[in-house]
């Protein structure tokens, strides 16, 4: 059986992980540890608050190992889950749908979207648990015009007890994330690394035979007949890079800039998070209650259950690099848009009677890095970079064209999903002899 080597175990690496333990012998390699979500108490870190002693983002990193922080710019923070699941178990379980650029190049992945719909319970049905915050937003956006639709959710609202957790782990193991793909690999026969750092992709000939990785102060090799690289938008370029493959300048980060008042008993800190969406042409709209902001940024002093915010995320443009650090700045044109943006959630809280005067800002912050190797119309077949080795792919949102400015969880699964159908009809022993 050939061997397949898979870097990372979040949407994409989780998901080709499943697809391809037992057509092929499996190893997947995690820079992180096991995940666990933060036992915490948040009342107390709430309390801490006026001590000065919260002051700078990357502190969270001294008490949730698995969640890293970046300064990108002197006035944007980037959000990377480092362990078991990846940024997945980070997320807040949206099942959007946002596979707009790669139907434009000629890449259809309506039958990958129905596989994922049949493995995964995805629900509109928290609807009837909203708070009355939430269902007034929901009232006012409607009678704006701005359709909002509820959001898909991959959580089941039988177990969830709405604590606002969400960004910090499932402890109740309500909210899907890739662990779950995952455990189904290694339950098929697939093995994992963890603290394993993959430094760079072993090239030889022309075709990829391995990575090397550095796990703890040792360096070891992993071979391989198919390396896939689904380390993030941010990991998978450094690793590329480091192969003497060149990646393109074109980061996008999808910014996330929050709006916020104060409203007696909101308790959006104890609710379904963006529980539903207003798309427009560069950004989108939703009810989140930032943790960062909450807890870092001296504007949000009130107490948690006064709170009531809307996110507003951006589609940014791709102008970002990432070698050894990450490089990347707001351009004017994201500042305008993130401006509209949060001239429409000003409009939005005024008809719930919040004056414009009242509200405040939070930090900005960005989860969703890709675009450094996006694919293009030539290579929507293949799904395959002309600049990669043949048996080398790479099956995270480094693949996509431009910023979705929404989350991309679901479209990168389908994504991975279609790569590992590729990796099986082109190098595996069925594949092989069907040729």
């Amino acid at each position: 059986m050939k061997r397949a080597v898979i870097v990372g175990t979040g949407a994409g690496g989780a998901t080709v992980a499943k697809e391809l333990q037992g057509t092929f012998e499996v190893t997947v390699l995690e820079a992180g540890g096991e995940f666990r979500p933060f036992g915490g108490n948040l009342s107390l870190l709430e309390s801490a608050r006026s001590t000065g002693l919260l002051f700078d983002e990357r502190e969270i990193q001294l008490l949730f190992s698995a969640m890293k922080i970046q300064k990108t710019s002197r006035d944007m923070v980037l959000v990377r889950g480092i362990a078991s699941g990846g940024t997945t178990t980070l997320a807040t379980g949206n099942a959007i749908r946002v596979d707009g650029d790669l139907k434009a190049l000629g890449i259809q992945l309506d039958a990958e979207f129905q596989e994922l719909h049949r493995e995964i319970a995805i629900t509109t049905e928290h609807q009837r648990i909203w708070r009355a915050s939430t269902r007034r937003l929901f009232e006012v956006c409607a009678g704006l015009g701005l359709d909002p639709q509820v959001t898909p959710k991959m959580v089941d609202y039988t177990r969830c007890v709405r604590c606002g957790r969400c960004v910090l782990g499932c402890a109740e193991g309500a909210k899907w994330d890739s662990r779950r793909f995952l455990e189904v690999a290694l339950e098929r026969g697939a093995r994992v690394e963890y603290n394993c750092r993959v430094q760079k992709v072993l090239i030889a000939g022309g075709e990829a035979i391995g990575v090397e990785v550095r796990q703890g102060w040792k360096r070891n090799t992993f071979p391989a007949d198919v390396v896939i690289l689904a380390a993030g938008g941010v990991g998978t370029p450094v690793i590329l890079n480091h192969s003497g493959i060149t990646t393109e300048p074109r980061l996008f980060v999808d910014p996330v800039l929050c709006i916020a008042a104060e409203w007696k008993h909101a308790y959006q800190h104890r609710e379904v998070l963006m529980p539903f969406v207003v798309q427009r042409d560069h950004f989108m709209i939703s009810p989140y209650f930032d943790q960062l902001s909450f807890f870092f940024n001296k504007a949000w002093r009130i107490p948690a259950e006064d709170i009531v915010s809307l996110m507003v995320k951006l589609a940014d443009e791709n102008t970002g690099t990432v070698n050894g650090s990450v490089r990347k700045s707001l351009t004017s044109l994201d500042r305008d848009r993130l401006a509209e943006g949060v001239e429409l959630c000003t409009e939005i809280l005024a008809k719930c009677g919040i004056a414009g005067e009242d509200t405040f800002l939070g930090t900005v912050n960005a989860g969703h890095p890709g675009g450094m190797l996006p694919l293009s119309a030539n290579e929507a077949e293949t799904l395959h970079s002309s600049g990669l080795p043949e048996n080398l792919y790479v099956a995270d949102a480094t693949l996509f064209p431009h910023s979705l400015g929404n989350p991309p969880i679901l479209t990168i699964m389908a994504l991975a999903k279609r790569i590992s159908k590729k990796c099986i009809e082109k190098f595996s022993l069925q594949g092989l002899d069907n040729r």
